[in-house]
């Protein structure tokens, strides 16, 4: 089966294959109608979720198939105890396929170990969400022209962003492009992702600054702090209202700036900025279903599997509270070689 925990389970050629269709569904969409029917998605979302969710949905539905699964687990068996395991076999003999999200990091790459059709990582936890980051590169590719030769300003929550993990370790795939970090200290990224910039021979500039980075950004791509990520209300609240983008600011932007946003957002963006020619945050969730449409199509017209676990068993707990291996205990704790020590396959954590 072709699982997608992280788009590096697809070659770059893959990879843009599904933008250009993509693309080609946006401008006809009405010529893939009909495409899944008779094929079932399974939507198992342990985790709140209103455009991921509702965009999956909308594609299984245009091209033709159907739905089954859950927004709530309160609803389901899992509050009865049932582990992941077990939901995910259970479901994936209902499904043709799965999208899936979760709290724990790491859930994503537990399910495809035990389902009985493809995974799709909707979200797992603060790691990844490449589905997002598949929304995000249509968006560019539509709005912008290219993938290639940009700085992408990423500005906020950059430690528990999967939004920004994914992206960053997307579009260093891609030639010359530069990321500006702008976060707190307490809110960069994980020394992970520094690293794998560094061994792709990216470049990084880390600023705390927003109006210091903005005149140098072909791309702004803004995210909000996540209260659910945080131990304590107190350091949330300390974080929340650093960056705020406002019209005042973006006089000092470029006048071919595009502005991103995973959504939802708080107040990390004034509402005065959504008339702004520059602003594409609602125009990229349209752009996401049109990214989903074509991810579902390619995975169920493929024949070419994935593998799902590629490391070796070891005798050691994952450092990371967060990762699934923690809550599902009768996971084997796969961890990958890598230049700075052994790695957890689940969640990348080094320790």
């Amino acid at each position: 089966m072709k699982h997608l925990i992280d788009l590096d389970d697809f070659s770059l050629e893959e990879l843009n294959g599904i933008i250009e269709q993509a693309v080609e569904i946006e401008k006809n969409p009405m010529a893939f109608h009909g495409r899944m029917t008779g094929r079932i998605l399974g939507t198992l979302f342990y985790e709140p979720s209103t455009r991921t969710q509702m965009s999956f949905q909308t594609a299984m539905l245009r091209l033709g198939g159907q739905i089954v699964g859950f927004d709530d687990p309160q609803t389901a068996s899992v509050s009865k105890g049932e582990n992941l395991k077990d939901t995910v076999k259970v479901v994936s003999n209902y499904a043709d396929i799965i999208a899936i999200r979760h709290p724990l990091e790491g859930s994503a790459k537990a399910a495809a170990q035990c389902a009985d059709c493809p995974i799709i990582n909707a979200g797992d936890g603060g790691h990844l969400h490449p589905t997002q980051t598949l929304t995000d590169l249509v968006t560019l590719m539509c709005e912008k022209g290219r993938l290639d030769n940009l700085t992408i300003g990423l500005c906020g929550d950059l430690k528990f962003g999967r939004t920004v993990h994914s992206l960053i370790k997307t579009m260093l795939r891609y030639p010359n492009n530069r990321f500006i970090l702008i976060s707190t200290p307490e809110l960069t990224i994980p020394d992970y992702l520094k690293k794998a910039i560094e061994q792709a021979n990216g470049s990084y500039t880390e600023i705390s600054s927003l109006e210091e980075a903005l005149p140098l950004l072909d791309v702004l791509y803004m995210t909000r702090i996540q209260r659910e990520r945080f131990e304590s209300l107190q350091e949330y609240r300390r974080q929340k209202d650093v960056y705020k983008l406002d019209c005042n600011k973006l006089t000092h932007a470029r006048e071919d700036l595009k502005i991103l946003h995973p959504l939802p957002r708080v107040d990390e963006i004034d509402t005065d900025v959504d008339d702004d020619p520059r602003a594409l945050y609602f125009v990229q969730a349209n752009h996401g279903v049109f990214a989903r449409m074509s991810l579902i199509l390619h995975m169920l017209g493929t024949d070419d599997p994935s593998p799902v676990m590629a490391g070796q068993i070891l005798d050691r707990d994952c450092a990371n509270s967060r990762c699934i291996t923690h809550q599902e205990q009768y996971l084997k704790h796969y961890y990958l070689d890598t230049p700075s020590g052994p790695a957890c396959e689940y969640c990348d954590c080094h320790e």
